[in-house]
């Protein structure tokens, strides 16, 4: 059976095929988009019929996904490496770019780029603010701004920020709101800049009923990164800084959580 007659049914699992497969709030390619899978990774199968099926990624997320994006698991897709930005060349001599987050077969070819298995993941990235803040500065700054995005390819700001964790094994809901819920309280507004650790959340909202809109992660130095669409994507600020933007984001701010706990150590400590 060729790759794209795959035909997904419900309860099952499934692998994305695509280097990034769009998740829609509809069974319809013009809906809106929510977030995204990318390949290598499973998805469950919900419901839906011929072309159009809800499914369910490793975050608990739901969104429908068009059939085209997915073909058959195999069942040890968890064991593959992961990649920082490669491009491979795939056993049927395909050569393809697959973003940040990207699993890769075991029978493809790395081209450019890393990645690695999660041994070597856990040596080398482990749970640490310092990595966790490097990661985020190396791999996202500069990406454009993308609602449902997940990826340097394009993000939104609880995109980057659930990229990056998860990359070091620290794993975080999808949505803003949903992680404003996470970790431990550092302070509510206002704003204590000094408080700060590297790699703290921090929690905007621009509505009345202080409804999570916003998340940033927390830099050294007073400063913080986030993907924001009046910068046009993920830029970094300082939070000391007089300038308009910045001091209406301060006036946004509801609240700042610790995500990273004492039981996030680097491999081998006690």
């Amino acid at each position: 059976m060729l790759k794209q007659d795959f035909m997904p049914t419900a309860g099952a699992t499934a692998r994305v095929r695509a280097a990034v497969a769009p998740m829609l709030g509809t069974n319809r390619i013009a809906s809106v988009l929510t977030s995204q899978a990318l390949a290598g990774q499973l998805v469950q199968v919900l419901d839906g019929e011929a072309d159009w099926w809800r499914v369910r990624s490793a975050d608990a997320y739901e969104g429908w996904m068009h059939r085209g994006y997915l073909e058959a698991a195999t069942g040890n897709e968890s064991d593959w490496p992961i990649t920082t930005g490669a491009v491979v060349r795939e056993a049927d001599g395909r050569v393809r770019a697959l973003p940040f987050g990207a699993r890769v077969a075991p029978d493809a070819m790395l081209l450019s780029g890393e990645a690695f298995d999660d041994d070597e993941r856990a040596r080398l990235h482990p749970p640490e603010s310092a990595r966790l803040v490097a990661t985020a500065e190396t791999f996202f700054v500069g990406a454009s701004y993308q609602w449902g995005g997940v990826t340097p390819w394009g993000c939104d700001c609880s995109g980057v920020v659930q990229a990056v964790a998860a990359f070091h094994d620290v794993r975080l809901p999808r949505d803003a709101w949903q992680q404003a819920l996470e970790g431990e309280l550092v302070h509510a507004a206002p704003l204590d800049i000094d408080a700060l650790q590297p790699f703290d959340l921090l929690f905007f909202s621009d509505r009345e009923d202080q409804r999570i809109t916003h998340v940033g992660i927390t830099l050294e130095n007073g400063r913080m990164l986030h993907s924001a669409l009046a910068r046009g994507g993920v830029y970094t600020e300082s939070l000391r800084s007089d300038d308009p933007y910045v001091l209406r984001l301060r006036a946004q701010f509801v609240t700042a959580r610790r995500v990273l706990h004492a039981s996030h150590k680097p491999v081998g400590a006690v």
